[in-house]
């Protein structure tokens, strides 16, 4: 672009800034970024507020000693590939698809899942493109596939990727250490 043509542009910019003042430049500046903003959320990532006992005592280890909730990092790109037995998936409640849920894997494609109550059999093969999921904090505190059966891979919408809140818990999660922990198969 030529200088002139720069010159130009930027006086009609500051002509246009004395006419609706400094606030509504801003006012515009900030307005251009909502789309950004949306779109960074809707596909990327997002932070989420967990609240509940159902991933205790991994997520809201402190719910019996403060009303404070865990403030994880919801990384959404691609959430329903390369999903591994021991990652924590959110994803949309099959009951309530208005509500999103946060549970761990325990089993993906082709693993048998030894299942508690209230499901109706003891062991259960999971079906190509679900995942059998459930809570941290054992059957009492859990709704998860021991209620619903294996969800759909597609009602995946993010993989927990890091704890931001508390402080003292802060970091990445490190599911790969728990894939092991995972109870015995059938």
């Amino acid at each position: 672009m030529a200088p002139r043509a720069l010159n130009s542009i930027w006086t009609r910019v500051k002509r246009e800034r004395s006419r609706i003042g400094l606030f509504g430049l801003y006012l515009f500046a900030f307005a251009t970024w909502i789309p950004v903003v949306a779109a960074f959320k809707n596909c990327i990532g997002e932070l989420v507020w967990i609240t509940g006992a159902s991933m205790y005592p991994f997520l809201n280890a402190e719910k019996d000693r403060t009303a404070r909730r865990d403030v994880v990092v919801n990384y959404k790109y691609n959430a329903q590939y390369g999903l591994k037995r021991g990652m924590i998936v959110t994803f949309w409640n099959p009951y309530n698809p208005e509500l999103m849920t946060v549970k761990r894997i325990v089993g993906i494609p082709g693993d048998v899942v030894r299942t508690r109550n209230p499901y109706p059999v003891s062991t259960v093969k999971v079906p190509p493109g679900h995942i059998w999921v459930e809570g941290d904090g054992g059957e009492r505190e859990s709704q998860d596939s021991n209620t619903y059966g294996p969800i759909a891979a597609g009602l995946v919408i993010g993989k927990v990727t890091h704890i931001l809140w508390p402080f003292h818990r802060s970091g990445k999660v490190r599911w790969w250490e728990y894939a092991e922990k995972i109870r015995d198969r059938g």
